[in-house]
């Protein structure tokens, strides 16, 4: 190592924990702590960091603000397989793998614009390096099944930049958060009053183009309130898969019930049963048989097998006749594990219970009172295009998760957050019954109305007013995100091409 290169080592040193600092105070713009300005302050860091050093420091910053970003968001997988699964070797190895793999979306978002762009000016700042972090977060929606978890949009629920949500999803406001990023970095890069003056300009022509897409773009159905309520059982985790637990939470269950019969519908989480569904189909027939004299209808979470043997995490609505839907977007390791027919039960990490359960392919609305009801089952609320298959016909949201394997962790808030999300895009109430928390009742705009506490048995109540129409995300879903991010890459490539044109003149 030449001395150079040694004189140089404690500055990059310090270059890399400034590019780990910043990706490790990104989380904290999500729920719970909610401090929105840091999802533009924190990447407008690696923005400048990818413009400013050469383009090997540049590839190692962006991955250590990846280590950063997903080691603090996504710490609740070390908890899920500590506390559930395989144990703390597993859980650490597994979820240092994990984060190693998530950081290579921050790397290759600035892999990306350094190989495409001669020059690492204005253009790459305010398009291209806001495309490629939109690009990046697309891909996380298929890549390996989808982990679409912490796109930087779902930070923006309560501020103005919400309104984008309805028209173009999530994906949306996530390029204009990078793009305010791309802009602040810019300033920085050279200040002066001309700079701020444009980067001024520009923040305010987007906020007011912005303004003009806050409006209701659903309506309300023409009917009475429908009473809800969402019953939390608190049943823990790791006892609720034991065969001497069921005749408990059943019990349970029953007992929070009984007192809101009467109520339209009554929901229960996610595997609220931890039995499938023909082994307890008389207890579930006397109870709705009870609370369907008194008007209420029940939805709860629980295993399903078919008579070709198929094992589905399913939904299901006990009005007569019973309705099912079956959840489309599994959790790897958790409701089945990959290669299982190759490896045996050596990838079971989660302790998957039951059996591996199958995907359903098919959107599957409910109805309770009469109302069509989307239901979604836990993952399933984060992929948001797929929630749009529901739509219009639904007139409220369901979702019935267990987010008991996040324990106390960031997990939950996140999860719920998502689901905020979602009610937003969709222009549609959303309610939420969970095992342990966080259960909640959102209205159309993404606000929480009302939210139960955490780890305690109990029945959160609301009214929620039914909603139709249609959204235009709803209609065109990411498609003009992505038109738009490949019209910014290819100026991004047309401005380098003319840039290299223009140093080879130079030099001849």
């Amino acid at each position: 190592m030449s001395a150079r290169n040694v004189s140089a080592l404690p500055i990059m040193l310090v270059v890399y924990g400034l590019a780990l600092l910043a990706g490790g105070v990104l989380p904290l713009a999500f729920a719970p702590l909610g401090w929105y300005w840091l999802a533009v302050l924190s990447p407008a860091v690696l923005f400048l960091l990818a413009v400013r050093l050469p383009k090997r420091a540049a590839l190692w910053a962006s991955y250590f603000f990846g280590l950063g970003y997903f080691g603090v968001g996504v710490s609740w997988v070390f908890i899920s397989i500590n506390r559930y699964g395989s144990g703390p070797v597993a859980a650490l190895l597994v979820t240092v793998g994990f984060v190693a793999l998530l950081a290579l979306f921050p790397w290759s978002v600035v892999f990306l614009v350094r190989t495409l762009s001669a020059r690492m000016n204005g253009v790459a700042l305010w398009f291209g390096l806001p495309a490629a972090w939109v690009l990046s977060e697309w891909v996380r929606l298929w890549f390996l099944t989808g982990f679409p978890w912490l796109f930087l949009g779902y930070s923006q629920i309560g501020t103005p930049l919400a309104a984008i949500a309805p028209v173009f999803g999530v994906l949306g406001v996530s390029f204009v958060v990078t793009v305010m990023a791309g802009g602040l970095a810019w300033m920085i890069l050279r200040l002066s009053l001309r700079r701020l003056g444009i980067t001024s300009g520009a923040l305010v022509a987007l906020l007011l183009g912005i303004s003009l897409l806050d409006r209701e773009w659903t309506e309300p159905v023409v009917a009475k309130p429908l009473s809800i309520a969402l019953v939390q059982g608190n049943v823990e985790q790791d006892r609720k898969w034991e065969s001497g637990a069921l005749a408990f939470t059943l019990r349970r269950y029953r007992a929070l019930t009984q007192p809101y019969a009467g109520t339209d519908l009554i929901v229960w989480p996610e595997t609220a049963v931890p039995a499938w569904f023909d082994q307890t189909s008389e207890y579930l027939d006397r109870l709705q048989v009870r609370l369907g004299e008194r008007g209420s209808t029940l939805m709860l979470g629980i295993p399903m097998r078919t008579r070709q043997g198929e094992a589905y995490n399913s939904a299901v609505s006990l009005a007569r006749p019973s309705q099912f839907y079956y959840k489309r977007h599994l959790v790897p390791f958790g409701e089945y594990v990959p290669l299982r027919r190759f490896v045996g039960p050596w990838l079971n990490i989660l302790g998957a219970p039951l059996e591996d359960f199958r995907a359903g392919q098919q959107p599957q609305l409910l109805y309770a009172s009469g109302m069509p009801i989307g239901a979604l089952i836990c993952f399933d609320v984060v992929f948001g295009a797929e929630v749009t298959d529901l739509l219009p016909t639904a007139q409220l949201l369901v979702n019935l998760s267990n987010d008991a394997w996040f324990g106390d962790s960031l997990g939950p808030h996140q999860h719920l957050q998502i689901t905020q999300m979602r009610a937003v895009e969709t222009g549609r109430p959303l309610v939420r019954s969970t095992n342990t928390g966080l259960t909640a009742v959102i209205d159309h705009n993404g606000q929480l109305l009302a939210r139960a506490p955490q780890f305690e048995p109990t029945v959160l109540q609301a009214e929620v007013t039914p909603r139709t129409g249609t959204t235009p995300y709803v209609r065109w879903q990411d498609k003009p995100v992505l038109a738009v991010v490949g019209i910014a890459l290819v100026v991004l490539v047309g401005v380098g091409k003319r840039d290299k044109r223009n140093s080879v003149s130079l030099s001849a």
